[in-house]
This record gives C-alpha cells, structure tokens and sequence, in this order.
C-alpha cells in the first residue's frame, strides 16, 4: 500500500467550467489526470485530495465528478477547498456517497484515517496570517481553522502524522503562526497542500521548514500525476 497526492482537480464534469481558459497545461486535464492516476495508484493504495476537488456549486451537481473519482483505483480522501461550494456537512456528504454507492470516497474534516502506518490529517486551512490585508474576519476564520486541525490531530493513531491542508499554511517567507506552531506540537512529519497555481507556484513553502516537510501538490503544479507521499 502507499500514500498519494494530488490536489486541486477542478473536475468539471457536472458544470460547464473547462480549465483550459488557465492556459495550454489545462489542455485534455480530466483524461491526462485519468491515466497518470491509472498507471501510478494501485488497488489498494490511498490518494488525498487536498481540496478543489469540483466546481459543482451543490453536491448533487458534483454526481458526474464522483462517479469519476469512484472508477479510478484506490481510497480517496477529499479535504475542503475554497472552491468546494459543494460541501455541505459531514452526515449530509457520507449520506450522499453511501446513497450513490461511492465505496472508495472519504471526507476529512475533525477527523483522521490511517493508512500505510500514516495518520491522515488535515483542514481546509485558511490565507496566512503575515498575508498583505489579512482581517480581523481573515482571524476568526483562521483560528476555527487551527481548532479543526487539533480536533483531527487528535483522533491521529499513529506516530507518523501527515497534514492535508488546502491552503498552504505559511507564505515562502517562513513565517510561523497558530497553524505551524500546532503542527510542531504534535510532531507532524508533513505537510501537503494544494491552492498555488501557474505563477503562485514560485510562492510555494521551501521543502523542509522546523524539521516538518512541506509539499505543494497542486494538479498543474505536478503535471496531472499523483505525488508519492508515502510508499
């Protein structure tokens, strides 16, 4: 069994919203990102899904993105994004997959899952705190945000722990925060995030900051393959 990643699909198969209008590296995503999951995930490994998972505005839009999800190999564990309008609440989304018949298909939030000796954790996230124009609404935000992290840090049960956030937790700068400090805490390995895009990639978190790694995720990022996180 082994550990992948790969964030920020933006399936749009429920809703007429194409990448492609982000440039040529969108071009034929959806069947590029089919077949590279295809010849690297195996049957019985897991793929986290840091956010961005499908433009569908209601759940019941994102039908056509599951059953897609559902056909490619392995567990798949999805994490809110800020363009996951479609997520609604923990009993409401599992009600909609057991309904439907997505066996393969978890959602992380106050929660964790193991897999391959690794405890799966993570949350939404929120924009950094040293970010130009952050609010005191920006920090009441951040802070439900870092009070998900620990409820998921919690439930963690093993001692290799890795965080999926959507939002990367820190800027390139290296600034630390409630966010950075909770996941030293705990004694996080790593952390995988998505949301940069195009020129954001040049923003992403040097590889290893305060002993925990930091990989960026982002499906254009990485070309439409799932990253090897864990094998």
């Amino acid at each position: 069994m082994a550990v992948f990643a790969l964030g920020d699909p933006h399936l749009p198969l429920g809703i007429d919203k194409p990448m492609n209008k982000f440039g040529s590296r969108w071009d034929n995503y959806v069947e590029r990102l089919a077949d590279n999951w295809q010849a690297a995930v195996g049957k019985n490994d897991t793929v986290v899904i840091p956010g961005d998972f499908s433009w569908a505005t209601y759940i019941e839009q994102a039908e056509r993105d599951f059953e897609y999800l559902e056909r490619l190999n392995g567990r798949k564990i999805i994490v809110k994004g800020n363009h996951d309008y479609w997520w609604t609440t923990m009993t409401k989304m599992n009600e909609y997959i057991a309904a439907h018949g997505f066996k393969s298909i978890s959602f992380l939030q106050n929660n964790s899952y193991t897999a391959d000796g690794v405890s799966i954790c993570g949350t939404r996230g929120w924009i950094c705190p040293a970010s130009v124009g952050f609010t005191e609404s920006d920090r009441k935000y951040h802070a439900r945000e870092v009070a998900r992290l620990e409820l998921s840090l919690k439930c963690a049960e093993t001692d290799e722990i890795y965080v999926f956030t959507h939002y990367p937790p820190m800027s390139r700068m290296c600034e630390g925060n409630e966010f950075t400090e909770m996941m030293k805490r705990y004694g996080v390995k790593k952390c995988i995030y998505g949301h940069l895009h195009a020129n954001a990639h040049c923003s992403r978190i040097p590889q290893d900051v305060d002993g925990i790694e930091y990989i960026l995720v982002a499906s254009d990022f990485l070309r439409f393959e799932p990253k090897l996180i864990k094998d």
